[in-house]
């Protein structure tokens, strides 16, 4: 092994302790619920993806056990387990108990990181009631437990391996104290390691859970192409995945792109692995040189006569995988969301172009699709601009500008008010008497509005139903997208509980994602659970599911008054105030979006033209579904 790819105690560098991990969770792992105990699992799995990314790790274990653990293995080199020059103590040790301390702050040990914090094990063992880790170093086996980061006895040696054996297993328990749930889920897991297995052609990942018994091998030799591959299955595509891979100095960029008959655009960036969810310096790079790169082709082959297609012109359509690998990235906060190098946006522009353009030179059959798409984008753009301009126009019409079914609320303070939207006259007359006038707004629509997955902006933009929501919302959609002009601080939809009232739910969240995304990304969109029964036996009680029927009926005994509500328009004001729309009683689900890749997919899959990945879903999930007679 090269002096410079050496790794051992000299290479660990601590810069503090673990102070106030546990007083401030939040500020490490981004919160104490779901999301947060498995960032706890993302944070062991960075430190295996380092290994890969050094060339030393080809086999990845994740395992939920069944006691509740989460027990990560690799085939890395092993955390050190010499004594530390400055510390004196086993860097083992160091690496769990101080926090900013591992092999990332010093460039000899890792070429490229992910995890460049170096927070991560040392928080999980902070928020860990009990941690084992495992070394497997030099023909011996290393182990050191702890209890809430601290040690309980000194790191020993507890048996041998062979001399080529080598690599890192961590065992851990999160803290009940902490978590809300610490209820590790298997598809969760699944989403964020496929990704990882995609970027890293050459690993294999195990995810077992030995809790139910299921298993999955996550290995993708084809890499970005196969990653692009499976994000469209559920679309028509209208060529073969193009792929370029790019070096300058340490600085690698890899693309994959393929083009849709879609109207969406969908971008995923990646920093050393790491999902950078909110874009950054390399995506900009990335846009600026695709709009070039078709822009010059298009003038040259005449496709275009005069003017210049638009960055929105030429990216619809397109599923791009954007993976940067990079010897020191600067990420805005610890959950490493954006990318904020200022020097990647040139590196990645220039690579794009050449490698771009010379694709587009010697390809033109594809090429020829791509402009086309851009063109015809551009002329259907300039049409749904006259369209969003009818709704600025259709807006200041009439009294208040707003649409005449809106029965909007008497508060003008954006902090409290909700906006929520039932299908039909009669669930909006039924809500009109139930809410409370001062805060909550009523937006009845004709049955169910336009899937917009398989219409082009234009028509999306020109029908009623939309135009009356985007202008009782205020904010606008898509580039002319305003979030100061939101009027209200909830949009709750709220419909029948029934197959037709979540078809409705479905078409109308399609129409967030694609259109008004940000809502969803800054907490404002809601859906209301409505209640399928009343039971009544001496009081009134309202049940949510059948399996909360058959318990309650079990409980009461005797004979029970049992109606089941078929639609909201059945209720009485009263009754829809008191289980659905009473801030104080109610239940809401608040809309978020965990995986933008997992989402477009399933958007796609859901409403889009392609039936074998529909029906696929349906059989899978088909056991699971609940059947309205």
């Amino acid at each position: 092994m090269s002096e410079k790819k050496s790794y051992g105690a000299a290479q660990i560098k601590v810069l503090e302790g673990l102070e106030g991990v546990r007083k401030r969770p939040a500020m490490y792992i981004g919160g104490t619920s779901k999301d947060g105990l498995h960032h706890l699992v993302f944070e062991v799995v960075d430190n295996s993806i380092d290994e890969c990314l050094a060339g030393f790790c080809t086999i990845i274990e994740i395992i939920i056990n069944k006691d509740g653990s989460m027990t990560v293995k690799d085939n890395g080199r092993g955390i050190p387990v010499d004594k530390h020059p400055v510390y004196k103590k086993p860097a083992l040790e160091i690496a769990l108990t101080k926090l900013h301390a591992g092999g990332k702050f010093e460039k000899t040990a890792y070429e490229i990181s992910g995890g460049l914090h170096g927070v991560g094990v040392s928080v999980v063992n902070a928020l860990s009631k009990k941690l084992i880790a495992k070394v497997k170093r030099d023909g011996k086996v290393y182990q050191q437990e702890y209890k809430i980061g601290k040690p309980i006895y000194a790191m020993k040696i507890i048996g041998k391996c062979k001399k080529e054996e080598h690599g890192t297993e961590i065992t851990f328990y999160p803290d009940t104290d902490i978590f809300s749930t610490i209820e590790f889920d298997f598809n969760f897991l699944k989403k964020r390691f496929q990704e990882i297995a995609f970027l890293n052609p050459n690993v294999k990942i195990v995810l077992k859970d030995l809790k139910n018994g299921k298993q999955e091998m996550l290995h993708y030799a084809g890499g970005l192409i196969e990653f692009v591959q499976h994000i469209n299955k559920s679309k028509q595509v209208l060529h073969k995945p193009i792929y370029f891979r790019k070096q300058v100095d340490s600085c690698v960029v890899e693309v994959a792109i393929q083009y849709t008959d879609s109207y969406n655009e969908n971008i995923f960036g990646f920093v050393n692995t790491i999902n950078t969810t909110e874009g950054g310096t390399h995506i900009s790079g990335f846009k600026t040189a695709l709009t070039r790169a078709v822009n010059d082709y298009a003038k040259k082959k005449g496709i275009l006569k005069s003017g210049s297609l638009s960055g929105d012109d030429v990216r619809e359509g397109i599923t791009a995988i954007v993976s940067l690998k990079l010897k020191e990235p600067q990420f805005e906060g610890q959950t490493k969301t954006k990318l904020g190098n200022s020097e990647v946006k040139g590196y990645v522009d220039s690579m794009v172009s050449v490698a771009l353009s010379e694709f587009l030179e010697e390809n033109p059959s594809v090429s020829n699709k791509i402009a086309q798409k851009a063109s015809a984008s551009s002329k259907a753009r300039e049409a749904a601009k006259k369209a969003r301009d009818l709704v600025r126009r259709k807006s200041v019409v009439g009294f208040s500008g707003l649409p005449g079914k809106l029965a909007d609320c008497s508060s003008k303070k954006m902090e409290k008010t909700e906006l929520y939207i039932v299908e039909g006259d009669s669930a909006g007359g039924s809500a009109k008497m139930a809410r409370n006038k001062e805060f909550q707004a009523i937006l009845p629509l004709k049955g169910k509005i336009l899937n917009v997955e398989k219409s082009n902006p234009t028509r999306a933009l020109s029908s009623e139903e939309i135009i009356n929501l985007i202008t009782a919302m205020g904010t606008g959609v898509k580039e002319n997208f305003n979030l100061q002009k939101l009027r209200y601080s909830k949009i709750i939809i709220m419909t029948d509980a029934d197959v037709d009232g979540q078809h409705i739910t479905t078409l109308l969240l399609t129409f967030f994602f694609r259109y008004v995304p940000e809502l969803i990304e800054n907490g404002n969109m809601y859906i209301a659970v409505s209640p399928l029964y009343r039971v009544r036996k001496g009081k009134d009680t309202y049940v949510y599911s059948d399996d909360e029927l058959k318990k309650l009926l079990a409980k009461l005994g005797g004979k029970a008054d049992v109606q089941r509500f078929k639609g909201l328009g059945e209720m009485n004001a009263q009754q829809l105030w008191d289980t659905t729309m009473n801030p104080k009683t109610r239940i809401l689900k608040k809309v978020n979006i965990e995986d933008a890749v997992l989402a477009d997919e399933t958007f796609s899959m859901l409403m889009g033209d392609v039936v074998g990945p529909r029906r696929k879903f349906i059989e899978t999930n088909a056991n699971i579904a609940e059947v309205d007679i």
